[in-house]
Formats: C-alpha cells, structure tokens, sequence
C-alpha cells in the first residue's frame, strides 16, 4: 500500500514544481523529501517525477497520482474540520438520559441553554426508571444520564461516575387553606390520622410514604393512588387527603395547594439527583459542556431557590414518575 504522506508530498511537488518548495510546505528537509520520494517511486515500481535542472516534472503515472493525492488531502482537511467541529461543540449529537421529574423541570432549562450556545449539536434523550437509564449507560446508548437514590437504594455502580447534582428534600403537599399551615413545626407523627394521597404502581415516592409513616410509628390510610402528581395534587386540592412528594416533581404547583417542608429532625427522606456517564468511558466535549450547565441549573432548584418560588407562601399566608 501507498504511503499517504508520500503521495502528499508527490501531491505538493507536482503542484509546486519543485520538491524543495513541496518540502518546504510539509516542514521537512529538501533531503528528506528527495528520499521520501525515492521511497515512494519504489513502492509505486516506476518513476513518478523527472528531475529538471530547475524544479521537477512528473511522469504521466505521477501526475496520475498527484491527482488522486489532492482528492486524498481534500478528504483528510475535511476529516481534520469534522474534529475540529467537535472540539468546538460546532456538530455532533448527544444523548441523555433522564426520568421525568427531572426532565420536567431541571433538565428543559438546561437543554435550552446548551441549544442556544451550541446550536450545531443535536441532543437526543433517553426517558427511563433508574435500572433503565443504568442499563443505558452501561450500552453506550446514551452518554450521560440524570439518576435519582435515596439511602436505601444509593447507587453503588463502580462502572459509573457519578456527579451530585443536588438534593430534593420530601414535601407535604396540602390543600391551600389546610389548618397545617399553620404549625411551628411539623412532624410526621403528627399526620397519623390524615388520609393520604400515594402513588399507583410500586412508584418510588408510594415507598417514601410508608417508610417515612412507619419511622413515625404509624401506618398511612390510603385514600387515593395517582398515576401523576398533577393527579396528586388536584386530589389534594379536593380535600380528599395529603400527600409527600419530592419538591422538585413540584416546580409546576398548583394555586390551590400549599408545600410544607418538614423539620431537619423529621424522618422524611431527601433524595439525591445525580449525573452519570460510564467510567471507562471519556466524556465527548458536548458531554463536558451539558454536564457544566446542569450543574448551574440545579443551582437555580436548591435550598433557597425553589424555597423563595415555592415554599414562600406558605410562609406569608397567601395565595399562590420519580
């Protein structure tokens, strides 16, 4: 096989006119190139360039080559711009993973931020429940993925690299004008004789419920199972009962319901939000760029944040799937 720095520097030479200059543009020697293509009219069996007492000229089967060398250097500039282009997050796509809690309030303030300062990179993603998007990850389908635990079931995967994005406290939902509002603390053990909103179908946050009622030593009466917390809370909102929910699957609240946040000596678990990418594998740099956002996103839905948009007229008395 041709050696393709060679039929470069043959390219060059017949474009030029002269091995000197062809060597020149290539940075190398006027005696490496004389060798280099001596080596190369070995290789091809015959002589590619005439050598002239000014420059050189090359043979028809030279010249046939220095042709199919330009169409090889186009190919390989083209190839060396395509890398360049995803050096500089210009093209390329890349796929997450999420679930929906994330993916309905997080994740689309970050796409939208990513989709306008790289608009080349297309971005696909990957909605699953937790053994889903680990599945994911460990297939290479998708790149980075928004994973949930609580500290029954952290994720201990040593083939993924996990980045904490945030924690998300669990919330008592209310109706608006619930007396609750109006205790200076509350506790778990306080809502035995509540009936409670839950969630259908072995969802995580019905597992939140029992565990935390049976930390507080009783067993919730279960009025209702939803299938969403828009379902949840329009339940609530109807006075059928009250419910715990993650706050941030709250960031779309009602107006007829209130957010109550429980006390750091209540036993009402806080659940991590985390990024994750397969650890044998190196991030792209669209990766690198969305993970950078994400992180300053979930700023935005941490602690004093969301507590001023969301838990701030509980405290004036005002209106206002995993």
């Amino acid at each position: 096989m041709l050696n393709v720095r060679r039929l470069l520097l043959l390219t060059e030479a017949a474009e030029r006119g002269s091995l000197t200059a062809a060597a020149e543009a290539l940075g190398m020697t006027t005696s490496a190139a004389s060798q280099q293509m001596s080596q190369l009219e070995r290789e091809a069996g015959q002589p590619l360039v005439e050598r002239l007492p000014r420059g050189i000229r090359t043979t028809p089967a030279g010249a046939a080559l220095a042709e199919r060398g330009q169409t090889i250097r186009r190919e390989l500039r083209a190839a060396e711009a395509d890398l360049d282009a995803f050096t500089d997050l210009g093209q390329g796509t890349l796929r997450l993973g999420s679930f929906p809690t994330a993916s309905a309030s997080l994740l689309p303030l970050a796409l939208t931020r990513f989709s306008r300062r790289y608009p080349g990179v297309r971005t696909v993603v990957r909605a699953g429940v937790l053994d889903q998007l680990r599945e994911m990850l460990h297939t290479g389908e998708v790149e980075k993925a928004l994973l949930w635990d609580y500290e029954w079931n952290r994720v201990n995967d040593d083939a993924l690299a996990l980045t904490h994005l945030l924690d998300d406290p669990t919330v008592l939902v209310v109706p608006a004008d619930s007396p609750l509002r109006t205790l200076p603390s509350l506790r778990l053990s306080d809502l035995a004789d509540q009936e409670w909103i839950t969630r259908a179908d072995n969802h995580p946050v019905a597992d939140v419920l029992r565990r935390s009622c049976h930390r507080a030593g009783f067993e919730p009466r279960i009025a209702y199972a939803s299938h969403d917390y828009q379902e949840a809370q329009a339940m609530v909102a109807a006075g059928l009962g009250i419910a715990l929910a993650p706050r941030l699957a709250l960031t779309s609240r009602r107006s007829d319901v209130r957010l109550l946040p429980f006390g750091s000596d209540v036993p009402a678990p806080t659940r991590r939000i985390l990024l994750a990418r397969a650890a044998s594998r190196e991030a792209t740099p669209p990766a690198h760029a969305m993970a950078a956002i994400l992180r300053t996103v979930a700023q935005k839905f941490t602690g004093a944040d969301l507590d001023r948009t969301q838990l701030g007229a509980v405290r004036r008395g005002g209106n206002g799937r995993a």
